[in-house]
């Protein structure tokens, strides 16, 4: 790898060390910034937007004003005890974040380079070793930024790393073939066997992440399609019967049940954003036992 792919930049939110649910083994999960589909359960509400954020805490906010005084450019506006940050305006500049007393401001999302992601990663290398991990590339969406990835996942394939990439596979096919041709093991997200109740829950239509994925399967590449269950939007046993036959038809024989939660709730409030499943229950594997023995009884490996 040169110098100039080493300094390649790419918008980030998050690094997870020891992850163990992104893939096979101990696994270092870089997380990109942006994403084409704007799920309305999205349990990463800050992984949307392609550029950087600034939550604010309520729960440390002195309503002393002094972030709207300082924003040079307006962005930020109080009404009844509640900070406002209009995304359209801010650049990020921190300003706001240095000169708050009760450090209830902070910037979501920061530019890395190659390099310093893979300084980060390869910490870890040992236990990639022994447990047979490596490096995960989520988001967010991974094919928003395929430039970065393709450079990060080639200097994962140089130190020998395995790699493996969670997607929704929304992109042109030559943008998807380009970048998971270096990847090991993909994780597919499948949100809704239905094109147009997929577009209702996240934006876009379900043409073109199911053409990627079939052509992956096709040209021999490891695939777990994975199903998060939503409350109202696909957790019924007729949509469990109808991803049984969508999976058969792309040629997958197994998927992953990922029951919905509500761990990124908190999120919505801190950027200052509705959640539509405010107060939703989660569900529990033993909530989804016959969807699942559905799958099962259609021939699909499916498990949780």
């Amino acid at each position: 790898m040169s110098r100039d792919d080493r300094n390649k930049t790419g918008l980030i939110f998050n690094i997870q060390k020891f992850s163990v649910n992104d893939g096979p083994g101990i696994r270092t999960v870089v997380f990109f910034k942006g994403c084409p589909l704007h799920c309305r359960w999205c349990s990463n509400p800050e992984s949307q937007l392609h550029r950087t954020q600034i939550l604010w805490n309520q729960k440390k906010c002195r309503n002393c004003r002094h972030c709207a005084e300082v924003c040079p450019l307006k962005a930020i506006s109080l009404l009844n005890g509640h900070v406002h940050i209009n995304p359209g305006k801010c650049s990020g500049c921190k300003e706001c974040i240095s000169s708050c007393p009760g450090k209830a401001l902070e910037l979501e999302g920061e530019y890395r380079t190659v390099q310093d992601v893979m300084d980060v990663v390869l910490q870890d290398q040992v236990f990639y070793e022994e447990s047979g991990g490596g490096l995960t590339l989520s988001g967010g969406e991974v094919l928003s930024q395929p430039e970065f990835a393709m450079e990060l996942l080639s200097a994962a394939k140089d130190k020998g790393l395995n790699t493996c990439c969670e997607t929704t596979g929304f992109s042109a096919p030559e943008i998807f073939d380009r970048v998971t041709g270096q990847v090991d093991y993909l994780l597919f997200d499948m949100k809704h066997w239905d094109p147009s109740k997929h577009k209702e829950g996240t934006g876009v239509t379900n043409e073109l992440p199911l053409l990627n994925m079939k052509h992956a399967i096709e040209r021999g590449q490891t695939v777990l399609p994975r199903i998060p269950v939503i409350p109202g939007f696909n957790n019924t046993l007729e949509d469990a019967s109808c991803f049984a036959g969508t999976l058969h038809g792309i040629g997958a024989a197994r998927c992953q049940l990922l029951p919905f939660h509500q761990f990124g709730e908190n999120k919505y409030s801190l950027l200052d954003m509705d959640y539509d499943y405010q107060d939703i229950p989660s569900l529990h594997r033993e909530d989804l036992q016959d969807y699942l023995k559905i799958l099962i009884d259609s021939g699909i490996d499916a498990f949780f």
